[in-house]
């Protein structure tokens, strides 16, 4: 959790336009995110937190306004689509694993083609990354040999070999079973203390109350509200906010506390993981 340590602007979102046919995903949306800050995304479903993810990824194409990342402003230019993507690590709610290629393939398939290193470098890395999401010995193995929660690990590692200045995490538990969600955001949570900037969206309310630097409440393709999440969980300024929360959350503690190791869970605090 970086809190006040947050530096410069790492992402940012002015009057950004999305629409598919006559469907407006993004009304005019702003937002910045600093580097070093968590940033958890919340709302109803089609609320438009996935497609803001998307767009800062380039994988949906904004209408109008304007998309920077570390510098780098997102154009219809292929050469600065590539060099933001180079930029920003994404996990998605499938693991989009390639089920035909190990775990170690899967993990240096991207930097061998896109940064050209080499097999041994590329591996060597791989395994710093393995044992870190705590999965070295499943190197040899295929995805269908692992659970849900060590493909979702394996995902993180692969984002994070490219060496991203910015994480996106688009609900990375919503199709893990119970028993397999903490393990993943231990990882989670332990990328977020280490100064990753990080973009999360997720129902996972006990996360982001103990992990994020800052929560975003979108509905309608806008943001309705954003605070520290003792304020916004506790303290709610629009009724559209107090409506979703009473919906989602049973009781968030007035005073934040960090998450245990061993556990990002917290008395009274709903996971919500099925709110939408």
């Amino acid at each position: 959790m970086s809190g006040d340590s947050a530096g410069r602007d790492m992402v940012v979102l002015r009057d950004v336009v999305k629409r598919f046919g006559h469907f407006q995903a993004l009304n005019g949306l702003s937002m910045c995110v600093r580097e070093g800050e968590v940033v958890v995304v919340v709302g109803p479903s089609g609320s438009g937190k996935s497609t803001v993810l998307r767009t800062i990824n380039a994988l949906e194409p904004h209408q109008q306004g304007t998309v920077v990342v570390d510098g780098v402003e997102l154009t219809g230019d292929r050469r600065r689509i590539q060099a933001v993507r180079r930029k920003v690590g994404m996990v998605f709610q499938q693991f989009n694993l390639f089920p035909h290629l190990t775990v170690m393939q899967n993990i240096t398939l991207t930097p061998r083609q896109i940064l050209k290193l080499s097999k041994q470098e590329a591996e060597a890395r791989a395994i710093d990354l393995l044992t870190r999401v705590g999965l070295s010995r499943h190197a040899p193995k295929y995805p269908a040999q692992l659970s849900g929660g060590e493909q979702q690990r394996v995902a993180i590692a692969r984002a994070l070999i490219m060496q991203p200045k910015v994480m996106l995490f688009d609900e990375p538990t919503s199709a893990l079973d119970p028993e397999m969600i903490n393990e993943v955001l231990e990882v989670m949570q332990e990328l977020a203390e280490s100064g990753m900037t990080m973009i999360v969206v997720t129902h996972e309310m006990a996360f982001a109350s103990h992990v994020a630097d800052r929560v975003i409440f979108m509905d309608h393709g806008s943001i309705v509200e954003e605070g520290p999440p003792d304020e916004l969980f506790n303290y709610p300024q629009q009724e559209r906010t107090k409506l979703f929360l009473s919906k989602i959350l049973s009781h968030v503690p007035r005073e934040r506390r960090r998450a245990e190791p061993a556990s990002v869970s917290a008395p009274g605090v709903s996971s919500a993981r099925h709110a939408e």
